[in-house]
């Protein structure tokens, strides 16, 4: 093990928050039972107990428990803003963040600054520089270094991670929500997601032992502009295209700077651009999953008659295309459409599909001579997935796109540069190459207001025994003429259904013989 200097200390004791000691004299204190070590969140050798009385104040449990439970999801961190999430919750997700990459890093790399240092970024939103500014604070005070690269698309996180061979990212968003909310997505060294059962409920208990406080500890933080980087590996990724009109609504969020950046001096590339103004206003909710969010996309393509059109997500990883006749393109079909060009540069590969997708996508790639893998919903799963199976490419029905040339992870631009190569390609209509593609007839995602989630799932098991039935996630019950999805919210009392179909028929048959187990259907 390389000998750490002391100028590399990272690590400080509870009760002596201005002295930074080693691993070594920290492994020492542990194993001499020394007092202070009991409730640490350096101690990896206990179950995490309670700090006792005469612990520092900084890590005693604080009082605003309730708040980080309503600001930590399945994925991500998310809430509105000032209440509950605000810049001092954001101190301490920035602290408990560095602390778990401190824990979680080897000691080799702990030794070396650089790959220690995290990477953070923020949206458009007004929340961002301030709630960002606190959340650097955090990391700060634990002496990790910061490199700041200011207001991007979450996908340039990844890059940047995987850029500086830094330790982990931070994005300050609050991705399609409205813009009363704010949040962050963390990611881990190389880009791996970060969620509850991959370090995030790790990073929530840090947090609960801690709160803001002076540890004589800070950090660097220096700034640094990736755009020229940023722009040419996306740019790697595009052939010549042929001449086309594309709209593109970045729905007032980050594709609004990134887009113009990366696609504007394209040649032959006629952009038609809509809400790209990034003041944390919207025209619409940063959504392209709600119709109505795409009705200005529609329009606009079919005023100029562009080629297709395409609305981002607000942090912009996320999108979704609309044809040459303004028709509405479901994700899992655009998923169907792409894993063809990738099969065909890749022969053999695995594609992954979220498993709401319709059948198409697996038929689709094993016609093209390609691997179908279907996985649980998250950009957790997705990304680990198409990790371990070094899958080429994923697609799931929420507008996220995965890559393996982009570490695994997901890019609205990098789909869209995907499209525009595919239909460079093929030469036809977008409408004519997705039209074979539908010949399945699905439900969409609809939800039930449920009280007993499990109960319910398990009863839908013994209901449907005759069926195919797997609890990948929730309950999947497969018949050949059609199938059905049902999954339990991780935040809600709801229960998310997909049903999908042969006949236009027989899915309003099944659609309606499934909702009646469900509970009360609601709108979101």
């Amino acid at each position: 093990m390389a000998v750490q200097l002391v100028t590399d200390y990272y690590r400080y004791c509870p009760d002596q928050v201005e002295v930074k000691i080693s691993d070594a004299v920290c492994f020492g204190r542990r194993f001499a039972n020394y007092p202070p070590c009991r409730g640490c969140p350096f101690n990896d050798d206990e179950d995490r107990a309670a700090p006792r009385a005469g612990v520092a104040a900084a890590h005693k449990q604080p009082e605003s428990l309730s708040m980080l439970e309503k600001v930590f999801k399945a994925y991500d961190v998310r809430a509105t803003y000032p209440d509950p999430l605000d810049e001092t919750i954001a101190w301490r997700i920035g602290h408990a963040a560095a602390l778990y990459f401190q824990q979680n890093s080897p000691a080799v790399d702990r030794a070396d600054k650089n790959k220690m240092a995290i990477v953070v970024g923020r949206d458009m939103r007004k929340s961002s520089p301030s709630m960002s500014a606190a959340m650097i604070a955090g990391i700060r005070a634990t002496g990790n270094p910061v490199i700041d690269i200011g207001m991007i698309d979450t996908p340039q996180i990844y890059f940047a991670v995987n850029h500086f061979g830094a330790a982990g990212g931070i994005q300050t968003t609050a991705s399609h929500n409205p813009a009363h909310y704010n949040g962050f997505k963390i990611c881990g060294r190389g880009g791996k997601p970060i969620g509850q059962d991959t370090g995030l409920g790790d990073i929530q208990k840090l947090a609960e032992k801690i709160s803001r406080h002076q540890t004589g500890q800070e950090g660097p933080v220096t700034a640094s502009d990736l755009t020229g980087a940023y722009k040419a590996f996306l740019r790697a990724f595009l052939e010549p295209v042929r001449p086309m009109k594309v709209v593109v609504d970045a729905s007032n969020g980050m594709a609004g700077k990134w887009a113009p950046i990366v696609l504007g001096d394209v040649p032959g590339l006629e952009l038609t651009c809509l809400n790209m103004e990034t003041t944390g206003e919207f025209v619409h909710e940063p959504n392209p999953l709600v119709d109505e969010n795409l009705r200005q996309t529609q329009e606009e393509v079919t005023r100029i008659g562009a080629d297709f059109g395409v609305c981002f997500d607000g942090d912009a990883d996320r999108c979704m295309l609309v044809d040459e006749n303004a028709e509405i393109i479901r994700c899992d079909m655009t998923t169907a459409y792409l894993a063809r060009h990738f099969l065909a540069a890749n022969p053999g590969s695995t594609i992954v599909y979220d498993l709401r997708s319709s059948r198409v996508v697996a038929e689709e790639v094993e016609k093209y001579g390609g691997t179908p893998h279907r996985e649980r919903v998250g950009h957790a799963f997705m990304k680990k997935a198409l990790a371990e199976k070094k899958a080429v490419f994923g697609g799931e029905l929420s507008g996220h796109f995965y890559f393996k040339d982009n570490y695994y992870c997901d890019s609205g631009l990098l789909a869209l540069i995907c499209v525009l190569n595919a239909l460079t390609v093929d030469k036809q209509p977008l409408s004519e190459l997705i039209g074979p593609l539908k010949r399945f007839y699905s439900s969409g995602e609809q939800n039930f207001e449920n009280e007993d989630k499990e109960g319910t799932i398990k009863r839908l098991g013994e209901e449907y025994a005759d069926a195919e039935v797997d609890h990948l996630d929730g309950i999947t019950v497969q018949y050949d003429q059609w199938w059905f999805n049902v999954r339990m919210s991780n935040t809600e009392p709801l229960l998310r259904l997909n049903v999908e179909a042969n006949t236009a028929d027989l899915l309003e048959e099944k659609l309606g013989e499934v909702a009646e187990h469900l509970g009360v259907p609601v709108a979101h």
